[in-house]
């Protein structure tokens, strides 16, 4: 059945990274074994690259030069290497530059170190605002990536005023640069930096990102977080641009064989673009955010862009099922596109596969950083500060959706409603500034906070301790570390990092339990913490005295759970599993091989020298754009036009071959005299010149059809979307096996037809009645259309001639005692041009592609409009 209720694993989900790493091994050698070029390499696609830089240059204020040295006095007498003077201006421009480690996205940059013992990779990122550096002499080892101490916010250095000498010095540096957690022995990590002018890079993040898409993703409008007039648009020109910059970065560094990896909301065209580019590559989209509901993202004015940008990946990935599940509704929803039976994403033959995977902490190394010795002398002076007190601790940056306002409340009624607590426990609140200051958040935090500590405090105890600022590692292992209880209760996030942190800190000291939002990515993983919807304060209040409250045995059983859980799906375990889900799509529907454009020349040449021609065309989709309202899809004029022209000339032979019924065919195009016309999927045949309706299932058993009738029925009054596949299932797996009758899936219908009657049989009649055509262009964009494409392989091998056995769709209509006789074709293997609109990566049997109904219609004019011999007139000069 289809419920939004969270997939339990499937079996063969690994248990630990090795078992993760055994099958990315497995399928590669698969893939190889079956020709599937692979490189070996995988390219991330990060906004920002995991190190931060400085750039080292005169101060502002320095005093006035020097006047020159005195020049030798016999310039000729020094002997000058010019390469060895090149390398020493290298040597100081590489000199000039300072790496320091960028903190933020920690588990994302352990993850993809991790790969490191399994694969090369390039990491592809924006170097970010570049600090300015004092100018002074430093050694080489100098520059490798050291924490980043405290200090003033430095100068910065304008994108514009960093020369090509040193950025090309930059590139270098970055391309030799290892970061501390890489493997030893593992496999090169090349950081490759992408370069922006600082205007579009900061309407792009601070802009776009974090005014527009971020807000969004956590369920909030852009008036919602802007202090000012906020227009969802003002920056989407920087976005699309910086989108477009890293596609063009990827392309240059790409090699056959590489799978590419896009990180998070930033790039979200970015798969779009690369697949213009690179329509063979492997592309995966993971979003590290939340993804919201079809009727938030609907508000979006840029929706449709966005989505289909997203769509142009082979896999897109998501934290967790609910958010994959609001990501397939949203493209139903907004764009009408459809579901794949295996649950992807069809856009003109393009599947993009949807799965989920939560990322986790690197369990070891935070482990390590627990040890560090400068925690137990804090850790003991915490206890000894609060002897005989329990505990809360809450880490959150200042955000609006982190949920600090309503923790605080709720910490509040749990003093309320459980007045033993007053005196007894304190809430240590330390909040981190957040990427864009929210002073009437911090003003709204630091009145409730003295709102508390005023109605519950006294001279020897505050209940609620609340720290505004960025505290060091030290301090926080050790208020992890000595907790009672971890309160983290945001109102929506993706993945929270300081929740697993908890977790592991709590293995060598008390255990205690966690109090976690049931809105967090991570929520679905962590069933043994006490879970709570942060918006109801008292649930969250009962959930603290829970907590507090609760027997050691319980405590320990729940830890031990929590703490397997947070050392199996790590970081590391997280990014193997991108490899192996990526790895998985080569070879696949949506891997399929690039169908070449139509070839204009060869179409026109064989047109003209033919003397007979068979045009076959689908309507929807076809010579119409599929659009919501299927009686909405009437012709254009321009098709019409074309229509009318090919009639017109008596060499031209014209089929219109649609699922549509006969009237609505009658309706729109029976005025078009010559025009023949196939109704319901080769149902019904109307021949040109002809008004009468030939009906092919008049001679088959039809009896099915009032239990396909009910069955659509039910389906239709319980629901239009959700449960078409329902519908599908049922029919293919019951109804399907036991009657002569195949389902068919197409766009925006599920339909049910007898075996004997598709489209390819109507186009095997209308050749075995025109054996002389020497020109055959059929075009069609859906599966039932495959039906004509096939049945247009006539040729056997190297075979230049064709002959046609009398199909079911002649012998059907004709007359008892009618013999049929096997025909011999004219047309040549070369005037067959069968047609897909869509994607070039559609799977298809069909030679050729064009990507837009217009284009069909643009290829129908250029033939009617191209200048031909009167074969009349040659007959003539012949028999002069």
């Amino acid at each position: 059945m289809d419920s939004f209720a969270e997939p339990r694993p499937t079996p063969d989900t690994p248990a630990d990274l090795a078992a993760v790493r055994a099958q990315v091994a497995s399928l590669e050698a698969a893939h190889r074994v079956a020709g599937i070029p692979l490189s070996g390499r995988i390219i991330h696609l990060t906004h920002y690259l995991p190190v931060h830089l400085a750039l080292a240059r005169p101060p502002s204020n320095s005093k006035p030069p020097s006047p020159p040295a005195t020049p030798p006095a016999k310039p000729a007498d020094i002997d000058v290497a010019p390469a060895e003077d090149a390398e020493a201006d290298e040597e100081r421009e590489r000199k000039k530059w300072r790496l320091n480690m960028r903190y933020g996205h920690s588990a994302m940059v352990s993850g993809i170190n991790s790969l490191a013992a399994t694969h090369e990779q390039l990491v592809i990122g924006w170097i970010g605002d570049i600090d300015a550096a004092p100018l002074a002499p430093q050694s080489a080892a100098e520059t490798l990536v050291t924490p980043s101490p405290e200090r003033e916010q430095p100068d910065k250095v304008p994108f514009a005023d960093v020369t090509a000498e040193e950025r090309s010095a930059l590139e270098k540096v970055l391309a030799e640069h290892r970061m501390r957690d890489e493997p030893e022995d593992g496999k090169p990590i090349t950081y490759i930096p992408v370069w922006l002018e600082d205007a579009v890079a900061h309407a792009h993040y601070d802009g776009y990102c974090k005014q527009t898409l971020w807000p969004l993703f956590h369920y909030l409008l852009w008036q919602d977080v802007a202090t000012e007039y906020a227009s969802a648009d003002a920056n989407w020109p920087a976005y699309a641009q910086v989108n477009r910059i890293f596609a063009e970065r990827v392309a240059a560094a790409y090699r056959p064989g590489d799978l590419i990896w896009i990180h998070d909301y930033h790039l979200l065209l970015t798969p779009q673009l690369l697949r213009a580019v690179l329509p063979e590559a492997a592309i995966g989209l993971f979003v590290h955010t939340p993804f919201p509901s079809s009727e938030i993202f609907r508000c979006l004015p840029r929706r449709k862009e966005i989505l289909d940008g997203m769509l142009g990946a082979n896999l897109i990935c998501f934290q967790t099922y609910s958010y994959s599940r609001h990501f397939t509704s949203t493209c139903v929803r907004v764009c009408g596109y459809e579901i794949t039976s295996s649950g992807g994403i069809d856009v003109q033959g393009h599947v993009a596969a949807i799965a989920y995977c939560p990322v986790g902490v690197d369990a070891e190394r935070v482990a390590k950083d627990t040890l560090r010795p400068g925690i137990q002398p804090k850790l003991e002076a915490l206890r000894a500060l609060y002897e005989g007190k329990k505990i809360i601790v809450g880490r959150d940056k200042l955000d609006v959706v982190k949920g600090v306002v309503q923790k605080l409340r709720a910490f509040e009624k749990l003093l309320e409603d459980y007045p033993q607590w007053i005196g007894n426990v304190v809430l240590i609140q330390v909040t981190s500034p957040a990427l864009s200051d929210s002073p009437k958040l911090e003003r709204q935090v630091s009145e409730i906070v003295a709102h508390i500590n005023g109605e519950y405090g006294s001279l020897d105890f505050i209940p609620v301790h609340h720290y505004h600022q960025t505290i060091k590692k030290d301090e926080f292992y050790a208020l992890l570390s000595v907790a009672d209880l971890g309160v983290i209760t945001p109102l929506r996030d993706g993945m929270n990092t300081t929740s697993m942190e908890f977790i592991i800190a709590q293995e060598r000291t008390k255990r205690s339990p966690l109090v976690l939002s049931e809105f967090m990515g991570i929520s679905s993983n962590m069933g043994d913490a006490l879970q709570c919807n942060p918006w109801n304060i008292g649930e969250v209040a009962a959930a603290m005295h829970r907590g507090l409250t609760m027997p050691d045995e319980e405590k320990l059983s729940r830890h031990q759970k929590l703490y397997k859980v947070v050392t199996t799906h790590t970081s590391a375990t997280w990014a193997a599993m991108l490899a192996k889900l990526l790895l998985a799509q080569l070879g696949r529907i949506n891997m399929a091989r690039q169908t070449p454009p139509l070839p204009r020349d060869a179409l026109v040449e064989h047109y003209t020298k033919a003397k007979k021609r068979l045009f076959l065309f689908d309507y929807d989709g076809t010579l119409a754009p599929i659009v919501k309202t299927p009686s909405m899809a009437v012709p254009s004029e321009p098709t019409l036009a074309a229509l009318e022209a090919l009639t017109r000339d008596p060499r031209n032979v014209v089929y219109i071959i649609s699922g549509r019924d006969g009237e609505f065919l009658e309706q729109h195009l029976g005025h078009i005299k010559g025009l023949g016309m196939s109704a319901e999927h080769g149902g019904f045949i109307r021949e040109p010149g002809q008004s009468e309706w030939r009906n092919f299932t008049e001679n088959l058993d039809m009896s099915w059809m009032g239990e396909v009738l009910e069955i659509f029925k039910y389906y239709t009054e319980v629901s239009r979307v959700y449960y078409c596949r329902q519908c599908q299932d049922l029919l293919e797996n019951n109804l399907a096996r036991k009657r002569p009758i195949e389902v068919l899936v197409g766009k925006k219908n599920l339909e049910v037809r007898p075996m004997a009657v598709n489209k390819g049989e109507i186009v095997k009649r209308i050749l075995y009645f025109n054996p002389d055509a020497e020109f055959v262009f059929c075009a069609g964009d859906d599966k039932t259309d495959e039906d004509m494409f096939r049945a247009l392989l006539l040729f056997n091998g190297d075979s230049e001639k064709a002959v046609l056995e009398p199909p079911l769709s002649v012998t059907l209509l004709a007359k008892e005692q009618t013999k049929f006789e096997l025909v011999e074709l004219a047309i040549p293997k070369d005037a067959v041009f069968t047609t897909a609109v869509g994607h070039s990566s559609k799977r298809t049997l069909a030679a050729w592609h064009v990507t837009t109904p217009e284009e069909v219609v643009e290829h129908i004019h250029l033939l009617v409009n191209t200048q031909q011999p009167d074969n009349h007139d040659e007959e003539s000069k012949s028999n002069l």
